[in-house]
């Protein structure tokens, strides 16, 4: 099973997705990054999990104001091989090519655009959208069982790409564990998609019955704040932000210590900045 760790981006922080209420999001309070600063946060999430996928809700844009493109351009010049998946609330093809092109060309050739049925304006955009060569994902969007979907994409399978992501917003950042009865139900619909959930993992077992529901990998993010999905095998350390470095996104190893009471000033543990 892939972990993606997720990122949810508002007014330039890092902050607590819960239900998808976002006029309640807050900065983010992390056991594993111990800051809401977006470098930090990203650099640790894809060491912990030892990938280079990261996906990105840019809350700013979901919510109609302008996109967060200076923290897009800061995070993609800090990790060289950064791979982002970006949900930008796009309507359609257009907006996402107007937002990559305002990026440095070999920046934009690593940001995935996902297409999320909660913003499409049309069928018709649906359908450009995933026109090939498109390498974007769709993410099919619901909260309490209800889609959505204000342009009907769930009733198009004919027309979803083979990516999906299955998103389950009443679940994101509730400890309800995964909505796998959801996940089913694509699967029916779609079932030769790589299927990615979103929403509800709480631990190694919640994992464990997504991949045999059938889901490729799943987006986390609140699990892995809280400390309740270990470093991935290849994870460089089991490190917190650096006391001896200032907690400039650097790590050191905890050597038996509690994250929380490492202090500031003399190192202890071994810096891998």
């Amino acid at each position: 099973m892939h972990i993606i760790p997720v990122i949810d981006l508002l007014d330039g922080q890092v902050v607590r997705a819960v239900r998808g209420e976002r006029r309640h999001y807050r900065a983010i309070a992390s056991a594993l990054c111990g800051s809401a600063d977006p470098r930090i946060v990203a650099r640790r999430l894809c060491e912990h999990c030892a990938t280079d996928t990261l996906y990105l809700a840019d809350l700013n844009a979901l919510q109609g104001r302008p996109p967060q493109l200076e923290w897009l351009r800061t995070l993609l010049q800090d990790r060289p091989d950064l791979q982002l998946w970006l949900d930008a609330g796009f309507g359609g093809p257009d907006d996402a090519a107007h937002l990559l092109a305002r990026l440095a060309p070999t920046a934009a050739a690593r940001v995935t655009p996902v297409y999320g049925s909660e913003s499409l304006r049309s069928r018709e955009a649906l359908a450009a959208c995933f026109a090939p060569p498109s390498r974007a994902l769709l993410s099919l969007d619901h909260r309490q069982g209800a889609p959505l979907d204000p342009a009907g994409v769930w009733e198009l399978p004919a027309q979803w790409p083979r990516r999906l992501i299955v998103m389950t917003l009443s679940r994101v950042g509730s400890d309800g564990g995964p909505d796998l009865d959801t996940l089913a139900a694509v699967r029916a619909r779609a079932p030769d998609a790589q299927l990615i959930g979103a929403g509800g993992v709480r631990d190694a077992a919640d994992l464990a019955a997504a991949q045999a529901a059938g889901a490729h990998a799943w987006l986390v993010a609140s699990a892995l704040h809280d400390g309740r999905l270990p470093a991935a095998a290849g994870a460089p350390g089991d490190g917190t932000d650096c006391g001896a470095c200032g907690g400039a996104g650097h790590t050191v190893s905890r050597a038996g210590a509690d994250a929380a009471v490492l202090p500031r000033g003399p190192a202890r543990g071994t810096c891998f900045a």
